[in-house]
């Protein structure tokens, strides 16, 4: 079963959507009691790092999420759940994160614009659970992560600049794009963290 944590920003319908198309049994719920009877969590996320921090700190789920993935239990941050998995943001103000992967969260600059809208390619770098081949996926961001530790990058886009797109730390997953809305490439990603292979 997996848990996708609805706190209120997110892509919530859509995710829902991806796992009902493949047949995976998921629960959309608030409730940690009922998160913490699943196999596994996606912490999705649109909008702003510091609302979103604060969204999460008020209902205690920054705690919850720090203990599930202390016991190494996966968990899978998309767009800007990704960037919330990180130490702190530059977003606006200078806000702390989850901090489960050491880095910051920073302007992505260079692009055509300041927004990146749209489909890109992602290149997997090495051998790695997340991208196990290039493909195309749908973005919408203006920050992007810059994991401390360079291993913990397991692909990269670019847009202007080469960025951060998939990141993991053990059973902490990242990716910077909308898997839910990137069809058969990111439907892959959401099949293989699904069913354990991830």
């Amino acid at each position: 079963m997996i848990g996708v944590i609805q706190y209120g920003i997110g892509n919530i319908g859509s995710v829902k959507n991806a796992l009902d198309h493949l047949n995976i049994p998921n629960v959309v719920t608030a409730d940690q009691n009922q998160l913490s009877s699943c196999d596994r969590l996606i912490l999705p996320g649109v909008g702003a790092f510091e609302p979103a921090m604060n969204i999460l700190s008020d209902l205690k789920f920054d705690l919850f999420i720090k203990d599930w993935a202390n016991d190494g239990k996966p968990i899978l941050g998309i767009c800007l759940g990704m960037q919330l998995l990180l130490s702190s943001s530059e977003e606006k103000v200078v806000t702390n994160g989850l901090d489960l992967i050491s880095g910051h969260v920073s302007q992505l600059k260079k692009g055509d614009r300041k927004i990146h809208i749209g489909w890109n390619k992602v290149e997997p770098l090495g051998k790695n659970d997340i991208i196990t081949e290039s493909g195309f996926a749908y973005f919408v961001h203006s920050y992007v992560c810059r994991p401390q530790n360079e291993s913990h990058i397991t692909a990269q886009t670019t847009y202007g600049q080469s960025f951060t797109s998939a990141i993991q730390k053990d059973n902490v997953i990242g990716v910077q794009f909308h898997p839910e809305k990137s069809q058969g490439f990111g439907l892959s990603i959401l099949r293989r963290f699904s069913i354990g292979e991830i």
